[in-house]
């Protein structure tokens, strides 16, 4: 799914998964997701792919640090 559509948050927090995302998780049954609150915005993964996704992020300093070690490479230079 590649837009973006509104749904529903009940007065208890509730909301529904929408109905691609439970047959392609295979949760039509119910089950488990992850769920990251980022602070501006709150993501539903897969269980399990919550961990994955945050141990493949890289922090504020992780990202300075690899701009910095690209300073002066001439494939990057701009005119």
């Amino acid at each position: 799914m590649s837009e973006v559509r509104q749904y529903l948050v009940s007065s208890s927090g509730q909301m529904s998964l929408p109905a691609a995302a439970r047959h392609r998780w295979d949760l039509d049954g119910g089950g488990p997701v992850d769920v990251v609150d980022l602070g501006f915005a709150v993501l539903t993964l897969p269980r399990g792919e919550g961990r994955r996704l945050l141990g493949d992020l890289l922090s504020r300093d992780g990202h300075a640090a690899f701009v910095r070690s690209l300073d002066g490479d001439p494939e990057l230079a701009t005119t």
